[in-house]
């Protein structure tokens, strides 16, 4: 897999984490009073708030460990050599080569179109002649 494909599935996987993330923290953060003149929230004692302290540590670490493999993708990019200005000439020179390579298959082609022509006007008269040499019944 390219580099490219490694970034983006990357990427796709601290999204991934992120979401779960956010997800399960909206889902089992316990109630909190939004202010005074609220009542208190009602306790919700129940066996998983050890693993509900838990489980945010353990989702950040992973999330943490992404981003890291993230960058180390980044910096094993190729450094771009000589700037924009060179970036801008070795696409004009791959622009051109890509021209020519358009130029000749193009030719390539129209030679195969003739040549289909040809070979289906000779089996046209392949058939006329076989069925002219048939006698009627």
């Amino acid at each position: 897999m390219d580099i490219i494909s490694q970034l983006q599935e990357q990427v796709n996987t601290i999204a991934s984490l992120a979401f779960n993330t956010f997800g399960t923290l909206q889902r089992d953060a316990p109630p909190v009073r939004l202010s005074p003149n609220y009542p208190e929230p009602p306790a919700n004692p129940s066996e998983d708030s050890v693993n509900v302290a838990e489980q945010p540590k353990a989702m950040s670490a992973a999330l943490v460990q992404a981003a890291k493999q993230f960058d180390a993708l980044v910096a094993a990019l190729p450094i771009s050599e000589g700037g924009e200005e060179s970036q801008m000439k070795k696409l004009a020179e791959l622009e051109a080569e890509n021209e020519l390579v358009e130029q000749e298959l193009q030719q390539q082609l129209e030679a195969a179109e003739q040549e289909l022509k040809l070979v289906q006007e000779l089996f046209n008269q392949a058939a006329d002649n076989c069925l002219n040499l048939k006698k009627p019944e």
